[in-house]
């Protein structure tokens, strides 16, 4: 599984641009299920299992990362830039980034020798950096770059014992998960949705789920971890090494409580996801049509939306016996 979560890490797929994650998803696990592309670009697996379920049960992992936009060509031919989902200005200055055609850049900002006290206090704006390739005019950078590309921070990825730091773990590990599932598990049947556009507005999961009408959905996901120097313990939301973290509540879900119970009590290491903020595709799936019974899986990562974001492996290894978990009570009518 390890194999493949470097494989997808080092895959460039910004929100609505998820091509080359998709063809990898497809050339691992199209011999294990029936494929289906949808029009937005979802990739809808279901697993046929061994045991017919009356329960239609969907497990949901993203295939987009956060990333940048092109937005305008400058006369001296700098490019201005949007960010593609949510990304603090802190993880953008003076970094390398890869353009969609490989053309790579660095992001500019006026250096420190030239700012100002007052400038020094603060962070400057995301409208205020550009991308620098180079070039010598617009008409120069026109030759390599268009508005309308996107763009990606350079990473590599690399493991230190048990921790992985990468970018895009967000959400390439519940892609690594189900592509682990879909090979390996098919005691039930089960619909494995890899969804477009979460960083965005969790576009890609809501028309899956409205297509699919699941009665009982599963989200693998990656999640902020604050343990680290100067974070209050109360505040930590969860922990690396201390298993999968399992929601009760964020601002866009309320999950479902019995799912959560029974996944907490279980014998799998987990923990509680202990903060009320943010959000994932589960936000938009319980909703769908009558309405879907929910489970967040997410995966501790400390830096999470930056180039060096962290994960520990048997958080991953936690979340992936977990779904498998999940998938069996649910068939059995055990929750």
């Amino acid at each position: 599984m390890f194999d493949t979560l470097r494989d997808l890490c080092c895959l460039d797929a910004t929100s609505g641009n998820e091509t080359s994650v998709r063809e990898y998803i497809i050339s691992k696990v199209k011999d294990y299920c029936n494929i289906k592309t949808d029009n937005l670009g979802n990739l809808i697996c279901f697993r046929k299992g061994k045991n017919p379920t009356e329960r239609k049960i969907m497990l949901d992992a993203h295939m987009d990362e956060v990333g940048l936009i092109i937005k305008a060509i400058t006369p001296d031919g700098f490019l201005k830039f949007a960010t593609v989902g949510g990304i603090d200005t802190s993880v953008l200055m003076c970094r390398r980034v890869k353009i969609e055609n490989g053309i790579y850049g660095v992001i500019g900002c006026k250096p420190i020798h030239l700012s100002g006290d007052e400038e020094r206090k603060h962070l400057p704006k995301t409208e205020n950096l550009y991308i620098d390739i180079g070039a010598e005019n617009r008409n120069q950078a026109e030759e390599f770059v268009s508005v309308g590309d996107r763009a990606v921070i350079v990473s590599e990825y690399t493991e230190i014992g048990d921790k992985i730091i990468s970018k895009a773990l967000d959400d390439r590990i519940g892609c690594a998960v189900l592509i682990d599932l879909i090979k390996n598990y098919d005691e039930y049947d089960y619909y494995a949705v890899f969804s477009v556009q979460e960083e965005v507005g969790c576009r890609g999961s809501k028309t899956a789920t409205f297509a699919l009408e699941p009665d009982s959905a599963i989200v693998i996901e990656g999640t902020t971890a604050a343990d680290i120097s100067c974070v209050p313990s109360d505040k930590q939301v969860c922990a690396l090494g201390n298993g999968v973290a399992v929601s009760f509540m964020d601002r866009a879900t309320v999950y479902d409580r019995e799912y959560y119970n029974f996944a907490l009590n279980s014998e799998i290491a987990c923990q509680p996801k202990r903060a009320v903020a943010g959000g994932n595709n589960a936000g938009v799936i319980h909703l769908s049509k009558t309405g879907v019974r929910t489970l967040a899986l997410s995966v501790p990562c400390r830096y999470i939306h930056s180039a060096s974001s962290v994960a520990d492996k048997n958080d991953i290894l936690s979340a992936a016996h977990m779904a498998r978990f999940m998938i069996k009570s649910i068939a059995e009518k055990k929750v």
